[in-house]
């Protein structure tokens, strides 16, 4: 299969992310958003960065490029779609997945290791990994907090489409475990399909034992079940 790392002007977490897939033998090229996508893609990564500087809000500009309607082709035929850190921002600017990641509570960018807690482990992305287990990525971000009217919340809740919430080391879920500040200290959300999924936490950098830990690993192994 092949993976496709959408660039946009000022991505910069697209390299680490194909480095990671290789590891892991999945077969992942860049792709320049203007470009368009290669008629054989079988998933696709809207990496970490700060795409056109963040201008307006994170994100808000990525998700107009035309490649966005190519992106939403692919959801529809159900093949694997993953937005990490600005790309979760892109996702839910273009309605990929509901909700907005807006300005971290501290008002500073925030550049760390964090606690996550598995909250479905019945999606593509997470079923390497038990309900409940507690596992360790990085953030890099300034507007990071997930955002969600209530009643939008309610349905993602009810519908079981969160994927990781940020906790403590023994996965107790508090005020003092939530970096940024978001919503039910939720880090992760599956789309109305559970092919698609945006998180602010980056795998691709909790994957290659020489950089510490590979908890994420499993997280982009989804694209190989395709």
């Amino acid at each position: 299969m092949t993976v496709a790392v959408i660039q946009f002007g000022g991505s910069n977490c697209d390299r680490d992310t194909v480095r990671a897939l290789d590891a892991l033998d999945i077969d992942a090229e860049l792709v320049w958003h203007e470009d368009g996508l290669p008629a054989d893609v079988d998933g696709i990564v809207l990496p970490g960065g700060f795409s056109y500087g963040d201008y307006l809000r994170a994100g808000a500009m990525a998700a107009q490029s035309p490649i966005l309607e190519d992106v939403r082709t692919v959801t529809e035929e159900g093949k694997p779609v993953l937005g990490i850190c600005n790309g979760a921002q892109i996702g839910c600017e273009s309605s990929l997945t509901p909700g907005a990641f807006t300005v971290n509570k501290s008002a500073r960018f925030q550049c760390e290791h964090v606690h996550l807690r598995v909250e479905n482990a019945e999606t593509p992305w997470t079923s390497g990994y038990n309900k409940g287990d507690v596992v360790t990525f990085p953030i890099a971000h300034g507007e990071g907090r997930f955002e969600i009217a209530d009643e939008r919340l309610e349905e993602l809740e009810a519908e079981n489409r969160v994927l990781f919430r940020y906790c403590d080391a023994n996965g107790n879920i508090t005020d003092e475990a939530n970096p940024n500040g978001s919503k039910h200290n939720i880090a992760g959300i599956t789309g109305e399909r559970d092919s698609v999924a945006v998180m602010m936490p980056h795998p691709e950098r909790a994957s290659l034992a020489d950089i510490g830990t590979t908890d994420g690993q499993d997280v982009l192994r989804a694209f190989a079940q395709t």
